[in-house]
């Protein structure tokens, strides 16, 4: 059987990527951050019309387009991207695997009469990119190399047994080269790869490395060029099966602790953690039940993991006896080896357990905690965030200044419109001498944000002490002069 193999390019993923979401009308660029200097990464059609191309400057690029449309490219979006058209693909091939961070490579050999021929494969994938809205350029052939050059030189197919017909007129860069050396071989008259197979190789030796015919073979054939597929994920899943059927709550749970040992031991050989896990036990009768643990961080410790599922797995009606468990962990998350120590759960592992418990009762999306923020507004320095996504609590910094225990939305307070403190005061519907007073501290907005409580400007913030036993944050705004009460100290 006569091995065939095609090379997908995707000249435009990371644009086309962003455009299938959100499309525009118009010149488009993705761009990439180089040192000081934004270049284009990747552009659109109607971009490259309008004179752009790849490795232009963001700054030259909008000098010739001023309605120019920009987005920062997202590198790990794009593989994932590109790692789900290599799952696509295998609708083709099971030999589908990646080529770069934008092609594909598939070995199709035996394949092609499933799908009518290799001209209506190659219309089919055409037709199905296009409908995906992505740019699509292939090449089949007889060797890896090969197909490559066709896909980025001339797509089309060449016919079987004539690999080197079909590659002897394109560019030598067409050999998957380094630039370099692109560059040294059409200084000496070599601009395709006729004009380079034809010389000695003896010659080609003393004047390049081995590589240029390494790259040189496997695109005529010379040398063998694997295709490998893109690697399965893990499966993390176990089951058991009982001889008679079980009921005792005991007995559940002594299986539980034996399958969630062994899913245990799987991720630790991948150096992930679960995130949620799901168990299901059939009955007697056929009938199952799946209760789901969801933890606040990843964890693979069985122990600790059976004692979270115990009231969960109290809950469920056992039946006429359950004939078979499967434990599977539905979400993972990469958890490196770490060292071990003798003194039992660590404080946070032991807040993980906790948030965990109380997420199972009332929803881990109900479960928020405070942290810090970079800002120096006073109701900016904390921000809300979902308990179980967040790590470990960092400490709060030291405010430099003393900050109230208790902030609420600006009062206004009854009072002359003076910049100091005044004597007397109504607040609340109550009335306040002032005993004592420190400040002033100037907070001026943050000018990047659009804040209405800040519309006032400056503010000059005291700690204002009463007579009558309350210790107030009030502060002033010297642009609309008026006293308000921001907070209360312990």
């Amino acid at each position: 059987m006569k091995r065939r193999v095609v090379s997908m390019w995707f000249p435009r993923l990371p644009s086309e990527r962003i455009l299938r979401r959100r499309p525009v009308d118009g010149p488009f660029a993705v761009t990439l951050s180089e040192g000081n200097h934004e270049k284009i990464y990747c552009l659109n059609a109607a971009a490259e019309e309008a004179g752009l191309s790849r490795g232009m400057g963001l700054a030259d690029a909008r000098a010739y387009v001023p309605d120019l449309l920009t987005r920062p490219a997202d590198r790990n979006a794009d593989a994932v991207f590109l790692n789900t058209l290599a799952r696509w693909a295998t609708r083709y091939t099971p030999y589908a695997g990646l080529d770069g961070g934008d092609g594909l490579v598939l070995d199709i050999s035996g394949v092609p009469h499933l799908f009518g021929g290799e001209h209506a494969m190659l219309e089919d994938m055409r037709i199905r990119a296009e409908r995906a809205g992505l740019s699509l350029h292939a090449g089949f052939a007889d060797t890896r190399g090969a197909a490559w050059a066709m896909a980025h030189f001339a797509p089309g197919i060449a016919a079987p047994g004539k690999t080197r017909h079909a590659i002897a007129g394109l560019p030598v860069e067409a050999l998957r080269i380094e630039a370099k050396a692109v560059t040294a071989l059409k200084r000496l008259g070599l601009n395709t790869v006729s004009d380079l197979s034809n010389l000695p190789r003896a010659t080609l030796v003393r004047r390049f490395d081995m590589s240029l015919l390494e790259k040189l073979d496997q695109a005529t054939g010379e040398r063998g060029e694997t295709v490998s597929p893109l690697a399965e994920p893990p499966h993390y899943g176990v089951r058991m099966m009982f001889p008679e059927p079980i009921g005792l709550l005991d007995d559940v749970m002594a299986a539980l602790q034996r399958l969630t040992g062994r899913l245990c031991d799987r991720l630790k050989a991948h150096e992930v953690g679960v995130r949620i896990l799901s168990l299901t036990m059939t009955r007697a009768d056929s009938s199952a039940e799946t209760c789901e643990l969801r933890l606040a961080r990843p964890m693979r410790d069985a122990i600790r993991i059976v004692k979270l599922f115990e009231r969960n797995v109290a809950a469920i009606d056992a039946g006429f006896g359950i004939e078979r468990m499967r434990l599977a962990a539905s979400a993972v998350e990469p958890m490196p080896a770490e060292q071990l120590t003798s003194g039992g759960p660590a404080a946070d592992e032991k807040l993980a357990d906790l948030i965990t418990r109380l997420g199972a009762r009332i929803g881990l999306e109900n479960l928020s905690r405070y942290c810090p923020a970079e800002s120096h507004i006073p109701e900016r320095t904390f921000a809300t965030r979902p308990a179980a996504d967040e790590p470990l609590l960092k400490p709060w910094p030291k405010p430099v200044r003393p900050r109230p225990l208790r902030l609420f939305p600006p009062e206004p307070v009854t009072a002359d419109t003076a910049r100091r403190p005044p004597s007397r005061f109504s607040w609340r519907r109550m009335r306040f001498v002032t005993a004592r007073a420190s400040g002033p501290e100037r907070l001026a907005p943050e000018w990047w944000r659009n804040d209405p409580a800040w519309h006032s400007g400056l503010r000059d913030y005291w700690r204002v002490e009463t007579r009558e036993g309350l210790r107030l944050w009030m502060f002033h705004t010297p642009q609309a002069p008026g006293w308000h009460v921001h907070g209360l100290f312990a």
